[in-house]
């Protein structure tokens, strides 16, 4: 029998012949992990979620720290988080917002961590960005690494066709891919800017082919839904496999090389999950975010942002009808906020962005209190270098008119 000699050494099983091993598994209940998934630990005492003060005790921490506190709440949080937010919105909105409130000493972002290494960029060295569960991350902006971007950067070179080659990087990325970006001369884009980003590298920066990354879906989508090119335009760079699994000659062909990337939560929708909606609801119109499958654009009535989304449905009369294809803490909260609507969430499972949730009161109430304490906690902060060339491709989205 063996252990992993990092997970704590457990007299007990050094009784019974325990030795050690880098692959073998805890027994349940002995030994810990201490490289385990980040932020699941704090260092202080984290409120438990029972706790019926907890809402009381957000609001006194809030009044406490006045001005010197900006709570962003990204639109896919819980309630009772967004309840305490100044601001809510998409990702790149609240990281704008962030930026303009430079007397704020500490921005405490509910949302996921590529976003709030977005807010550190953008905002003053005087701020600190907290993000108050580091476990909250972004499974579509993990598909991506700096490691495998840089092989596929090989492989078109190898290719030949780096040079004719733009980076068109979505938000959802981590400031790692937005330094890769702007190294290359692309630009980042968001869900409503991402046709004028392809425009603009197709047209302005003069490339004859994009690296879209990391979602394929909103680059397909954006690609033959909005600038007319085919599906054979497009190839799916697969990170997992040798050159991505294309050969030269597909690379060279290519007009969009899209990551083999996604989001969980978009990606489940189906058609059969539009078919099956339209059927449940007669009249319905169904409201699809971008980042969904090319089969559930196609077959939607309405693609937008979240932004988007939330206008159309605040726009529509009463007695409409919206089946959505959009995370679900958003689908309630339009729900609840019209009741004189028909508001559905576009599949029958239910699915929540599961590292979004991860932003709860008991984080929350740790963060806030924590500064009130005078003491800063799971505070995000970017490399220099990284930095400087995520902000000039975030700095190019912003020029893109």
């Amino acid at each position: 029998m063996t252990i992993n000699p990092t997970l704590g050494r457990d007299p007990a099983l050094a009784q019974v012949g325990v030795t050690p091993s880098p692959l073998a598994l805890l027994l349940l209940g002995r030994g810990s992990d201490p490289a385990s998934e980040r932020g699941v630990d704090c260092p202080g005492e984290l409120p438990p979620a029972a706790d019926p003060t907890l809402a009381a005790r957000a609001a006194a921490a809030k009044t406490a720290l006045g001005d010197r506190v900006f709570i962003l709440g990204h639109h896919y949080q819980r309630d009772e988080v967004i309840a305490f937010a100044d601001v809510t919105g998409d990702s790149f909105k609240l990281a704008q917002q962030a930026a303009a409130r430079p007397q704020a000493e500490a921005i405490v972002f509910c949302g996921v961590h590529f976003m709030a290494e977005s807010a550190d960029i953008l905002t003053g060295a005087h701020q600190r960005v907290i993000l108050p569960d580091l476990a909250a991350g972004c499974s579509m902006a993990d598909m991506a690494t700096a490691e495998q971007v840089e092989q596929a950067w090989d492989d078109l070179l190898d290719a030949g066709v780096a040079a004719q080659t733009v980076p068109v990087s979505y938000m959802n990325s981590s400031a790692a891919i937005k330094a890769f970006t702007g190294r290359h001369d692309g630009t980042i884009c968001t869900s409503s800017n991402a046709r004028r980003a392809l425009e603009w590298a197709f047209g302005e920066r003069g490339g004859s082919k994009v690296l879209f990354l990391p979602d394929q879906h909103l680059g397909r989508n954006t690609a033959v839904g909005e600038l007319g090119m085919t599906e054979a335009d497009c190839v799916v760079y697969d990170p997992h496999r040798p050159g991505g699994g294309l050969t030269h000659r597909q690379l060279r062909e290519a007009k969009m090389i899209l990551w083999r990337g996604h989001c969980s939560v978009h990606g489940r929708f189906t058609r059969d999950s539009v078919d099956e909606v339209r059927a449940r609801i007669p009249g319905v119109t169904v409201l699809a975010h971008p980042e969904c499958r090319r089969e559930v654009v196609t077959a939607a009535d309405l693609v937008g942002s979240t932004e988007y989304i939330i206008s159309v449905v605040d726009a529509a009369p009463a007695g409409s009808a919206f089946a959505i294809g959009t995370e679900l803490n958003l689908v309630q909260r339009l729900a609840k906020r019209h009741p004189d609507k028909t508001i559905v969430f576009l599949d029958r499972t239910v699915c929540f962005c599961s590292t979004m949730n991860r932003i709860d009161m008991p984080h929350l109430v740790w963060a806030l209190e924590s500064l009130v304490r005078g003491e800063t906690v799971n505070q995000i902060s970017v490399d220099r270098d990284v930095a400087t060339f995520a902000r000039k491709a975030l700095d190019q989205m912003l020029a893109l008119p």
